[in-house]
């Protein structure tokens, strides 16, 4: 498969991980942009194929100019209907853009570890689904007008949906990689100590039952994903 997909990270060293991988043995080329550190962002979709949004440790509430200019730009995929993932930030950018809430649970609690994860009737045409999925969060979103559910969790309600011909977001991680998880665990250790987080050791113990499961889904996912481009006729179907 020939094409370019927009990366859009957050941090001077983030990767995109295994959905990386994924898609450059797909034949796929990354064009990787950090706005934070004043890359710009396309005006148009003409040259990707796609375009994924990352997770990091802002808020999609935050003023800084860069995430409103990531919210805004996110309009351009949408209305283009090119294939446009949004990754735990990323999908909150999106939720954001289609005039959603992004905000802390309302007992403080998050998600920082393995939790269960449920498809919803839309989302069990993407499956199966993973049992539980990587978490790393302390804000989650409520689902977008005109969006569809596809999974539900337990103390965040929204953790993935679709919307429109070629859009998703998910609020979990299947992009980690073992290395990212020891790096994610060690530099943010104080983070486990927050309500509701699962230990470190656990995060390592719970891969080991639920990884294969997620990578298999991701591989599933991506391919739905990049089939879905709207600009010739095709779509999620996950209305």
């Amino acid at each position: 498969m020939a094409g370019k997909i927009l990366i859009i990270l957050h941090q001077e060293r983030s990767t995109p991980g295994r959905v990386g991988h994924m898609l450059r043995a797909r034949g796929l080329t990354l064009d990787v942009r950090r706005p934070r550190f004043g890359d710009a962002l396309p005006e148009t979709m003409e040259a990707h194929t796609g375009a994924i949004i990352f997770g990091g440790p802002a808020s999609a509430n935050d003023e800084d100019d860069y995430m409103r200019a990531e919210i805004e730009w996110s309009a351009v995929p949408l209305k283009e209907q090119a294939p446009f993932l949004g990754i735990c930030l990323g999908a909150q950018i999106m939720c954001r853009q289609l005039g959603g809430r992004v905000g802390e649970h309302p007992d403080g609690q998050v998600e920082i570890g393995y939790y269960p994860i449920r498809p919803t009737e839309a989302g069990a045409d993407f499956g199966p689904w993973p049992r539980k999925v990587y978490q790393w969060h302390r804000e989650g979103l409520d689902l977008p007008r005109g969006a569809t559910l596809l999974a539900e969790g337990e103390t965040f309600a929204c953790q993935a949906f679709g919307y429109g011909p070629a859009a998703i977001g998910v609020q979990f991680h299947p992009e980690v990689s073992l290395a990212m998880m020891h790096r994610w665990t060690v530099r943010g250790a104080e983070r486990m100590a927050l309500p509701g987080a699962r230990p470190r050791e656990d995060h390592f113990a719970e891969r080991h039952v639920h990884d294969a499961a997620n990578v298999d889904w991701l591989r599933r996912l991506l391919d739905r994903w990049l089939a879905s481009d709207a600009r010739h006729g095709r779509r999620l179907a996950a209305e």
